[in-house]
């Protein structure tokens, strides 16, 4: 492989040369807390909850990948719109998201149960150690961009997630962004 250089455009979180994944609301409505809000909405459409650029690298080990995340702004009920999340396949594999544009949460939890929500805007660089699962949340009213940096052969799981979710979610209330214990929260075992 050759060096090369990839286009990241800071207003948009376009990248290019990439890899577009989208996420839409039929995609990813089973990690929202109000069903019935998330039915609602699909009914009336089914809005872009966010995408992922990826720079085409191997995922092999020595390489980085990169990519950037937008997140749009919106809500299932009181809940703002988030990423699925993930752990990575190599549990013992840290990444970085560093924020172009917006404001939003990132939520990590460790294996035991411990759970970090760190602020994300504008130039902040958040390290999210080995072992840690991590999602993003959208808490503004403009899209929320940020790059990400990781080993390339770390691999995504997101099924883990699925299954036992996170132990915060962040909400709006009397509208405030606040942070709330999760009822549906399931300790992994």
């Amino acid at each position: 492989m050759k060096p090369f250089n990839v286009f990241v455009d800071f207003t948009t979180g376009e990248l290019k040369p990439g890899k577009r994944v989208v996420r839409r609301l039929s995609d990813v409505r089973y990690i929202f807390q109000n069903q019935e809000a998330a039915e609602a909405m699909l009914r009336e459409g089914d809005p872009l909850v966010y995408e992922v650029i990826y720079a085409e690298i191997p995922e092999e080990p020595g390489h980085l990948a990169h990519c950037t995340t937008i997140i749009y702004p919106g809500k299932v009920g009181q809940e703002f719109f988030l990423t699925k999340g993930h752990l990575h396949e190599k549990l013992d594999t840290a990444e970085i998201y560093f924020c172009l544009r917006g404001e939003g949460r990132l939520i990590m939890a460790s294996p035991e149960g411990e759970c970090e929500v760190l602020p994300m805007y504008p130039g902040t660089a958040s390290y999210i150690p080995p072992f840690w699962s991590h999602r993003s949340v959208n808490v503004g009213r403009e899209p929320l961009i940020f790059y990400c940096i990781f080993p390339a052969d770390a691999g995504h799981d997101y099924a883990t997630i699925e299954e036992t979710g996170f132990p915060k979610v962040v909400l709006e209330e009397d509208g405030q962004v606040v942070v709330r214990e999760n009822p549906k929260w399931k300790p992994k075992r």
